[in-house]
């Protein structure tokens, strides 16, 4: 097993992750790609963020009929209290497209808010269960960005869930929510590739990401690993991490929408003043404070905890958002 030096992010950040390893593709085995021995060190817990999607599909390919430069990722996750590879668990991928949009979420600041078609779409998210090497590997298209944020994937890590007659899966059991990210160098050779160069939201750099540096706080390297599959960016890439677990955690979690056997269903308590991508106004933050302070009113007045009130609704203010 490795124990990781304590990092913090202006060395994750000097560092270049595109790895040295000749030969080396999305094809190839684990120990070629991660090597002989576990790098045993937790990810820190971040947060969900306003776009997750509960009940999304098993499969290994996530792009549907997306545009962009493909990505392979390999997860490979490790339980922290034996610094062991975990077989048999689910990792949850999610991201935006090229142009900085989720699927299945239909809000204000996710691309365009009348198309309710998109509360039904799929892309870009996906469920993948670790082999007996521990790690999950699925692809998808390179994310692009949106105001406010980095580009990154969110990624969840489930235990003792169950898988529907269509092949999606659902779970009480989030072990792990974390993100993760990639080299400053490589997001700008995609991002001066179509369709990523005509997406006109303003680009967050890593540095600037508070996310990227609160990860970076336990020793981790949220930074993934990675080959160019081409003499160009847009050939492909191939890229690895290693994330530490913790097999007793369980965090809750409010989706902003479910997928059902009938399409997608948004959740009237997932994201409850409105999830987006950007910046929020000062004066929305503003409202929404006076909102919250009524409502915790009417839970005085009802007899409910107001304590814990506050504290369940206040990560969605749109203030907050600039952490997701």
């Amino acid at each position: 097993m490795i124990y990781i030096a304590e990092r913090d992010s202006a060395s994750v950040l000097a560092k270049s992750h595109k790895s040295s390893k000749t030969g080396v593709t999305q094809s190839s085995n684990a120990t070629a790609v991660f090597g002989t021995s576990v790098a045993c060190i937790l990810q820190p817990e971040v947060t969900y963020g306003p776009y997750y999607v509960s009940g999304e599909y098993i499969r290994h390919d996530m792009r549907e009929s997306q545009l962009g430069v493909d990505l392979y990722v390999d997860v490979q996750v490790i339980d922290t209290s034996s610094c062991t590879t975990i077989p048999g668990i689910y990792i949850e991928l999610w991201h935006c497209n090229s142009t900085g949009v989720y699927s299945g979420v239909v809000a204000s600041g996710n691309g365009n808010s009348a198309d309710t078609s998109n509360l039904n779409a799929t892309f870009h998210r996906g469920l993948f269960k670790t082999n007996s090497d521990g790690i999950a590997q699925g692809i998808t298209k390179f994310p692009g960005h949106y105001t406010g944020r980095a580009s990154h994937i969110h990624v969840i890590a489930h235990m003792n869930g169950t898988i529907l007659a269509n092949n999606t899966y659902i779970s009480n059991n989030y072990a792990h929510i974390g993100q993760i990210f990639f080299d400053q160098d490589l997001i700008s050779s995609v991002e001066a590739t179509s369709p990523y160069s005509t997406n006109t939201q303003q680009l967050t750099t890593n540095s600037k990401d508070n996310l990227l540096a609160e990860e970076t706080g336990n020793s981790f390297d949220p930074i993934v690993q990675y080959v160019w599959l081409g003499d160009f960016v847009s050939d492909g890439i191939f890229a690895w991490i290693s994330i530490g677990v913790n097999t007793q955690y369980n965090q809750a979690v409010s989706p902003a929408a479910y997928l059902t056997a009938h399409g997608g269903v948004a959740n009237a308590n997932g994201g409850f003043f409105g999830p987006g991508g950007g910046v929020p106004s000062v004066a929305g933050a503003v409202v929404s404070v006076l909102v919250l302070l009524a409502l915790g009113g009417l839970a005085w007045y009802k007899g409910a905890d107001i304590k814990d009130f506050v504290a369940k609704r206040w990560d969605q203010l749109p203030f907050q958002r600039l952490k997701e």
